[in-house]
């Protein structure tokens, strides 16, 4: 009905586990396996994480709550992730956060009909010194204006 590991997860947790002293440490790898094959981290792999690893629940639930890089949901193809922390608040990330949602047509936490775009607000993304911050896949953006956001999001739908 829902999620059920590939084998191609079930081979990466007989890889991992035994890699750890401790069962329960593997979690983070295995939710990532997971991640790349679905897209994000269904509510069925949290139980069967749990229970390959033999830990509660709960435990996996926190992790996967906790960690802005696990997604519990379908995101866009540009994942936008905007720090709105206190450094990059200090330096203007809710004018930020106002202009993407404007030239988005959406809210953080939405996704764009087309399913081009995903905005989250995130906590933080360790560029303290350089804010605003947003982080877009793997490329994570630095002093941040608006029009700076806005020349990103441009070259995003060009791109795709």
């Amino acid at each position: 009905m829902g999620w059920t590991p590939s084998g191609r997860v079930v081979k990466r947790a007989d890889e991992l586990v035994p890699l750890y002293p401790d069962a329960g440490a593997a979690c983070i790898p295995l939710l990532h396996e997971i991640q790349a094959e679905a897209g994000f981290v269904p509510e069925e792999a949290v139980a069967w994480v749990a229970r390959r690893l033999a830990v509660p629940r709960s435990r996996v639930a926190g992790v996967v709550s906790f960690y802005t890089m696990l997604r519990t949901g379908k995101i866009g193809r540009h994942h936008l992730e905007l720090c709105t922390n206190v450094s990059c608040s200090l330096c203007g990330s809710e004018v930020l956060l106002s202009e993407i949602e404007k030239e988005l047509g959406i809210k953080a936490g939405e996704t764009t009909k087309d399913g081009l775009f995903t905005l989250s607000e995130v906590e933080c993304l360790a560029t303290c010194g350089m804010g605003p911050a947003m982080q877009v896949g793997d490329t994570i953006h630095e002093q941040l204006t608006p029009q700076k956001v806005r020349d990103i999001i441009q070259n995003l739908k060009r791109a795709g």
